[in-house]
């Protein structure tokens, strides 16, 4: 708590776009963010913290989207009831010392895990945009009487920005060219390698397409 009589400084933070990072470990994200001091502080850093939600209201859906989520959301019927935001993830970021204004990148690592919601949420998406909401937290450090003093940031402040699923696309494709990622329990990949190797398919997909077909041929026979 500051013994200064000069007002803590207030922050205005904007996400302004996205686009992939190159050349990293995993699939990441990079979020342009603005941040604008409203007072002439001298600002040292902040400790900076987001939490990024996925605001699925905020947008249509067509009936192939629809059947995608339905895991998520349950029948179109019931999406009155039932569609609501989505926590993605959260992120932070060190901001170094600026006067007025400055740009940094927050960085957002992405999964292909389709055990993960926004996962599924992004799959069953072919178009448009993705509206999500940055909820922003930390500390601000600066300048003041001569002294560092530090104060937390509201937590009333936020951004929001709408993200072609495009991106989000691109960013999977790119690491996972034509392919999904797929996590099993132990026991069942024990009994579906059990099967590869005992009907001699060459791949993964030869095998999973063969239980598909017979699992179609039991539904067809039923019905």
């Amino acid at each position: 708590m500051t013994t200064s009589t000069q007002a803590p400084p207030a922050l205005a933070i904007t996400v302004e776009g996205v686009e992939p990072v190159d050349y990293a470990a995993v699939p990441t994200l990079q979020f342009r963010t603005r941040i604008r001091a409203a007072t002439a502080t001298a600002i040292r850093s902040v400790a900076l913290h987001a939490q990024i939600r996925i605001a699925a209201t905020e947008r249509s859906y067509d009936a192939q989207s629809q059947e995608g989520l339905v895991e998520l959301f349950g029948a179109p019927e019931q999406w009155g009831r039932n569609l609501h935001s989505l926590l993605w993830t959260h992120a932070e970021v060190h901001v170094p010392e600026f006067d007025d204004e400055v740009i940094v990148d927050i960085p957002v690592g992405c999964t292909y895990d389709f055990d993960v919601v926004a996962t599924k949420y992004f799959h069953a998406l072919d178009d448009g945009d993705i509206p999500l909401d940055f909820l922003f937290s930390g500390t601000v450090f600066y300048s003041a009487a001569g002294r560092l003093q530090a104060v937390r940031i509201p937590w009333d402040t936020e951004s929001h920005l709408r993200m072609p699923v495009r991106v989000w696309h691109g960013l999977m494709g790119r690491y996972f060219p034509h392919s999904a990622w797929l996590r099993l329990d132990r026991d069942t990949f024990d009994r579906l390698y059990g099967f590869k190797a005992r009907n001699t398919y060459p791949t993964w997909e030869g095998a999973i397409e063969a239980l598909l077909r017979a699992a179609e041929q039991g539904v067809g026979e039923r019905g």
